[in-house]
């Protein structure tokens, strides 16, 4: 068992940026696939970004160059920095981790296929 912080959500107007953190309270699974999610109310949680064993990362389409996902394996982090946030980037933002590692394929857009998950940290976009 592995527990997730998130931290650094806030409001923001449109145009400016964000980092988001994620803390883990073991190394356990820092060698593992990582990701982020984010989810409205009312909606399934989608797929943001990976970032694999070897900080091999993808990301979804609507990210389009604005995001960084990274980690930090000596203090447990993992990252999110977000540029040219939009009003439609507000959501909940969740991290995620794996229990075992997994060579990066579309399998990470399922939410089904992460085991633990953060608290999440609000993001607020506004025109």
């Amino acid at each position: 068992q592995v527990q997730l912080v998130e931290s650094g959500g806030g409001s923001v107007q449109a145009g400016g940026s964000l980092i988001l953190s994620c803390k883990a309270d073991q190394s356990t699974y820092n060698t593992n696939p990582r990701a982020w999610f984010r989810q409205v109310s009312g909606k399934e949680r989608e797929a943001v970004a990976v970032i694999g064993r070897h900080d091999d990362t993808f990301y979804a389409d609507f990210v389009e160059g604005r995001f960084t996902i990274s980690k930090d394996n000596a203090n447990n982090l993992l990252y999110l920095q977000m540029n040219n946030l939009r009003p439609e980037d507000t959501a909940m933002y969740f991290c995620a981790a794996r229990t075992w590692n997994r060579y990066l394929g579309d399998w990470w857009r399922d939410s089904e296929n992460w085991h633990y998950w953060g608290q999440g940290a609000q993001v607020t976009v506004t025109s």
